[in-house]
């Protein structure tokens, strides 16, 4: 597996700069229906601007999700715990981490619902 810092730290990058980018767009959007009276609402051309807003401001935080998981991310490379599952102790299998890099628990562990408190429905 590549180095977790270096590939983290890309990662928080990139992530900071998509979440720099989407802000802009919102305020953009924010700022061309300021002092509109517009009744975008009831545009009958299409996509409105408070649709556009809202759907570049769950971008906004799922970007700001991500980012946080990647600096928890970070700090457990730090701690010494990164790759360690956070809930049973295990270790997180190399193949989970190179596709996941922020996972912090094991794949029988998140399937399980034990890292949230919830159990996935068996039948």
């Amino acid at each position: 597996m590549s180095d977790p810092r270096a590939r983290l730290e890309a990662e928080h990058r990139r992530t900071a700069a998509r979440l720099a980018a989407l802000r802009g767009d919102h305020r953009g959007f924010v700022e061309a229906s300021k002092d509109s009276n517009a009744d975008d609402e009831h545009d009958p051309e299409g996509a409105t601007i408070a649709f556009e807003r809202s759907q570049v401001a769950a971008l906004v935080r799922q970007a700001e999700e991500h980012l946080a998981a990647v600096e928890a991310a970070l700090a457990r490379v730090d701690a010494g715990t990164y790759g360690v599952c956070a809930v049973c102790g295990r270790e997180i299998p190399a193949e989970r981490l190179e596709a996941r890099p922020t996972a912090a628990t094991c794949v029988a562990c998140a399937t399980s619902g034990a890292a949230t408190g919830r159990r996935s429905p068996r039948r």
